[in-house]
């Protein structure tokens, strides 16, 4: 499995909520459906104010975003329960999430759909980055380094979350431990 990331963040804030990751208009596409799927992540965080997020995270006639690596504050995917949030990024190509916290229940989707990497920063990323930064997440030492600077900072390690997301979610998890049948 991959365990180092690099590429161009794309930066949010404090509460980004389930309905601006992936507004309710859009929660009758249904992921299992490859052309759902993938229309899910056109619409990835296109609930962002957009004097906040002048940069959109999807352009606009797209389906994939150009940032795997998405940097927030606290309480990121705070809102509803919903798991078309995590799936949304995922399908937009995102990678890893870095925020300073997560509501548990989107930590908790990221982990059961296999989407993302949801890492818990030990310090506040959002406020030293912004987007279009390049840097590199290695899961295995728990470090996130800035290209432009050489800065290095840590996050919690994933521990029993890492293989159940490196193998693409909960249902693929307990099939290859013999949890359930192939």
């Amino acid at each position: 499995m991959q365990s180092v990331f690099t590429g161009p963040v794309y930066v949010v804030r404090d509460n980004i909520d389930t309905d601006q990751i992936i507004s309710a208009q859009y929660l009758n596409l249904v992921p299992t459906i490859a052309e759902e799927y993938e229309k899910l992540g056109s619409y990835a965080l296109a609930g962002l104010p957009e004097s906040l997020y002048p940069t959109r995270y999807v352009k606009d006639g797209q389906l994939d975003s150009e940032y795997p690596i998405v940097v927030g504050g606290k309480n990121f995917g705070c809102g509803s329960s919903r798991e078309h949030a995590p799936i949304a990024l995922g399908s937009a190509n995102c990678e890893i999430i870095l925020a300073e916290s997560f509501a548990r229940i989107f930590f908790r989707n990221c982990v059961a759909t296999g989407e993302l990497y949801p890492c818990e920063m030990t310090e506040r990323l959002c406020d030293a980055l912004k987007t279009g930064d390049v840097v590199t997440v290695d899961l295995d030492k728990a470090t996130v380094t800035v290209k432009a600077t050489g800065k290095v900072y840590a996050f919690k390690p994933l521990g029993d979350v890492r293989p159940v997301v490196d193998a693409g979610g909960i249902f693929n998890y307990a099939r290859q431990t013999g949890m359930i049948a192939k």
